[in-house]
């Protein structure tokens, strides 16, 4: 059922009655009107959500009709009846704000679908209007929090994009919330109902991520006991996040692309194609034209992932929202933990505004978790937070763990010098390796093949 209010504008009346009959029996409120004159008057009385008028009528017709309520305050979406040979004038009512129209006569299943879609989107413009009063009371938006200028933009970008089907691109540092943006543009969007599912492409093996990604089929390789449903196929109707998908096998990247083009996909070992409706979202933490550059990111899939693109900023570049991010995540994990913590005094608040953040936001979070497990009372205090945090400590040069690039020296000769001279340091520990050097242990992996060295050679040999 459906509560939404539609008003049957029509000056036949057999047509009139039809029409209303068929919608209430959808569960629609129905109202009529038999001309445009009196199907304005309705508007203003009745308030529908949803105006369903003939093109051509005595006194007031369509046109004049939706031109009026183009003009009015009032928030509906025009449906127009049109006879066949009239397409044009269709056309130039769509160019002054119909939602959509239909020929007569008409087909019950299509108008269904019409109005089906005319309220979901009336329902979507609700809740984007309640979002936007709730960015201007609280600088929140969904779990997204933040009232400076570049927050305030990322909020602007992802209530834009959310009621749309467009893939949507999410750039940023590790840690500064590429998820929650996906989430949030999710959570704002009609596919809100249906599942959000989020798969990290650097976590997962090279020989793994396409079952992952598109399923597949029992016998389709060695270990494939049974049927997989892959990750599209979970997300059907709702929306699915590539994470870091600057880490996907560029060959996946090629079926991935067609998948997005096609909105086809072919399970692994499988002969025949689904059918798949899903948006998709990517996340990485490249910048993406430099990946492209160096051939880790397809330049195809990336305009086509870039339709829409929201770069997440570094915290240290907004931390003026560091009180309310505080506020936030002291309540959050006070919630999960069963804790009565309550604020973090001004000392700690000294210290966070002192601090970096190389971490970004998923680190804050961190150092909050822990200090409202440890902290006894209502209040953080410096004593709460890690041995160390926010203490500067100098880096001192060691001659044995130094590199030394003359002049002359490539970019990727001394790129190769500084991993392996880290994986050296690490002894051989590639996961510590991959984090100091601040990148996926997958690209460490990959470097070091391209290095044509062993795994368990940390020096080079040259």
């Amino acid at each position: 059922m459906n509560s939404e209010k539609v008003l049957i504008v029509e000056d036949e009346e057999n047509e009139r009655s039809g029409l209303a009959e068929l919608v209430s029996a959808w569960g629609y409120s129905t109202e009529t009107a038999c001309d445009g004159i009196e199907g304005m008057e309705k508007v203003e009385e009745w308030r529908p959500a949803i105006v369903v008028t003939d093109l051509k009528m005595p006194r007031l017709d369509g046109m004049g009709l939706l031109q009026k309520i183009a003009e009015s305050p009032h928030e509906v979406a025009v449906v127009l009846l049109t006879a066949q040979g009239s397409i044009d004038a269709a056309v130039s009512a769509m160019k002054l704000g119909a939602y959509d129209f239909i020929e007569k006569p008409v087909n019950p299943t299509r108008l269904r679908t019409i109005l089906q879609n005319a309220a979901r989107q009336r329902g979507t413009e609700r809740e984007l209007e309640a979002t936007r009063r709730m960015l201007r009371d609280t600088g929140r938006l969904g779990a997204l929090v933040g009232s400076s200028r570049k927050m305030q933009e990322v909020f602007h970008l992802a209530g834009l994009v959310a009621p749309s089907t467009a893939s949507v691109l999410i750039t940023g540092e590790s840690g500064t919330g590429k998820e929650l943006v996906a989430r949030t543009i999710h959570e704002l969007s009609p596919r809100k109902n249906r599942s959000f599912i989020a798969i990290n492409c650097a976590a997962i093996p090279e020989t793994l991520i396409e079952s992952e990604v598109f399923g597949h089929e029992k016998g389709a390789f060695t270990g494939a006991l049974e049927r997989r449903i892959g990750c599209f196929e979970l997300a059907e109707g709702g929306t699915l996040l590539l994470d870091e998908i600057g880490e996907m096998p560029v060959g996946t990247q090629a079926k991935l692309l067609r998948v997005l083009e096609d909105r086809k996909l072919r399970r692994l070992g499988s002969k025949t194609e689904t059918s798949i409706d899903v948006r998709v979202l990517a996340a990485t933490n490249k910048v993406p034209e430099e990946a492209v550059a160096r051939g880790e990111l397809r330049n195809d899939l990336f305009y086509r992932l870039n339709v829409f693109n929201i770069h997440m900023p570094p915290l240290r570049d907004h931390l003026d929202d560091l009180p309310s991010l505080v506020d936030s995540l002291i309540n959050e994990m006070s919630t999960k933990h069963g804790r009565n913590v309550r604020a973090a005094n001004d000392a700690v608040m000294q210290i966070f505004s002192g601090y970096s953040w190389p971490g970004n936001v998923r680190e804050l979070r961190n150092t909050l978790e822990r200090a409202v497990i440890v902290c006894e009372a209502s209040v953080i205090e410096p004593r709460h937070l890690p041995p160390g945090f926010g203490v500067p400590t100098p880096h001192i040069v060691n001659d044995a763990n130094a590199i030394r690039v003359g002049v002359g020296t490539t970019v990727g000769d001394a790129e190769k010098q500084l991993i392996l001279k880290t994986l050296e340091s690490t002894h051989n520990n590639k996961t510590r390796a991959a984090e100091v050097l601040g990148i996926s242990l997958k690209t460490l992996h990959n470097k070091l093949k391209e290095y044509g060295q062993q795994a368990q050679h940390g020096t080079d040999h040259r």
